[in-house]
């Protein structure tokens, strides 16, 4: 997953996901669009189940030579052949995440709204840092990343950044000329028709 020349997609998969989403709903979806990345957010702490879902994502993502990635458990990613792990803790524990899992790795930090954040992120040995949520929600608390934030970004830094969380499509259209990556999962999963809602995100982006 490298630095993109434009804004692309990057998936999450639902935190309740079944086994059959892999190969009845994500594999469709890969073959349709243009995605650059597949990240497991899977709700469960369960490590058999994690990894029977890691599993069925890696076949998946990879026969489509698309990365995979796990959402923090990152010890995980070496043992269930993944590309790399998804941080939400900004920039804990990353560098001893980059020395245990090597330069090869994808290794990603979610940093809320702070630009500190990801700064201390990017230099402690992450490939990407992740902002958001983009628009307010009942379960947050009110703050939200900012244009500034990833305009800002964008002229000053060279590490990748992605925006994620309650992205409408009017902010998907805003945010991605200032954004390497748009991230969607519940956007697209509380919808009737994923592929489409996905069409529509991605028209807007490009």
């Amino acid at each position: 997953m490298s630095e993109p020349e434009s804004t692309q997609l990057y998936l999450i998969t639902p935190t309740d996901a079944e086994l059959t989403f892999y190969t009845e709903t994500l594999a469709p979806l890969l073959d349709q669009f243009p995605l650059a990345c597949v990240r497991l957010g899977l709700a469960s702490e369960d490590e058999s189940a994690i990894s029977r879902h890691a599993d069925q994502l890696r076949e998946v993502a990879h026969a489509r030579d698309v990365s995979a990635v796990i959402t923090t458990h990152y010890r995980l990613v070496e043992q269930l052949g993944l590309d790399g792990v998804h941080r939400v803790d900004a920039a804990k524990a990353l560098r001893d995440i980059r020395d245990e899992l090597g330069d090869d790795a994808i290794v990603g930090s979610h940093c809320g709204t702070s630009r500190h954040a990801g700064m201390n992120a990017g230099e402690a040995g992450a490939d990407y840092v992740c902002f958001g949520p983009m628009t307010q929600s009942a379960l947050g608390d009110g703050d939200v990343a900012e244009f500034d934030t990833f305009e800002w970004w964008s002229q000053m830094v060279e590490l990748p950044v992605i925006a994620e969380g309650n992205l409408t499509l009017d902010v998907a259209e805003t945010i991605a000329p200032v954004a390497d990556f748009i991230a969607l999962g519940p956007e697209l999963w509380s919808t009737d028709d994923a592929a489409k809602t996905l069409s529509d995100y991605l028209a807007r982006i490009t």
